[in-house]
């Protein structure tokens, strides 16, 4: 079954510093028909102004995942970590018994695009720890590059869920494909570009959730990346 999100139907506020589009319910946005899927609970799509972000506050039991497409992200939490994010990077967070960080922009004329994701942990009460991640273009190019599962597979984030993320980037006419094992479910977010999803056509910022399926397979129409989620 395949069941597509578009990006205009998504939650969206313009707080003017911040441009943030929700494909599932979060903070001023609440939609019960879409409050996540599987273990993913949070698909945040936002856009920060130049020396603009999130001050420090806490987070509890959550795995959080960050990417960057374009600019930078400058990260501070209460573990002791502070760095610069830049595209094409990725941290992960696991929040666990409790955590306090801040992202910020820290260009003064350039807007940080970045989706930050949650997924729910496979137990409360872990120990918050700080992983961060840099992905090469050459790494993703035609293929689904690890970027978090519960191992840390290929070099990959390690999440505290049941949960595999790959990154691929296409050119026009590529196609990939991802088995999915029974029981099992996916979700593909189109980060740019325009994709065919099992005869879906997506455009940038779609969203697609796939169940009872045996695969996925995708094919850019123009040059793409793409974000899959395969979810226990």
């Amino acid at each position: 079954m395949i069941q597509v999100r578009k990006a205009g139907e998504r939650g969206h506020f313009d707080h003017g510093w911040l441009d943030t589009q929700h494909t599932f319910s979060f903070g001023d946005y609440s939609d019960p028909a879409h409050m996540g899927f599987r273990s993913l609970r949070v698909i945040n799509d936002d856009r920060v102004a130049p020396g603009q972000g999130f001050g420090m506050h806490g987070h509890r039991d959550m795995e959080i995942v960050t990417y960057v497409l374009d600019g930078a992200l400058q990260h501070k939490d209460s573990l002791g970590n502070g760095s610069i994010i830049r595209a094409g990077e990725l941290q992960r967070m696991t929040a666990g018994t409790g955590v306090r960080h801040s992202e910020f922009n820290p260009s003064d004329t350039e807007w940080v695009h970045l989706y930050q994701i949650w997924l729910l942990p496979e137990r409360t009460g872990l120990k918050p720890s700080y992983e961060e991640l840099a992905v090469g273009e050459e790494e993703k190019q035609g293929r689904f590059r690890p970027v978090a599962s519960p191992d840390g597979a290929a070099g990959s984030l390690t999440i505290h869920q049941d949960a595999r993320l790959y990154l691929a980037s296409l050119l026009p006419g590529q196609a990939v494909a991802h088995p999915i094992e029974p029981g099992r479910a996916a979700w593909l977010q189109v980060l740019r570009g325009s994709v065919n999803v099992l005869g879906n056509d997506l455009s940038s910022r779609d969203g697609v959730a796939v169940t009872d399926e045996n695969a996925i397979s995708v094919q850019a129409a123009v040059p793409s990346e793409i974000l899959l989620f395969d979810l226990a």
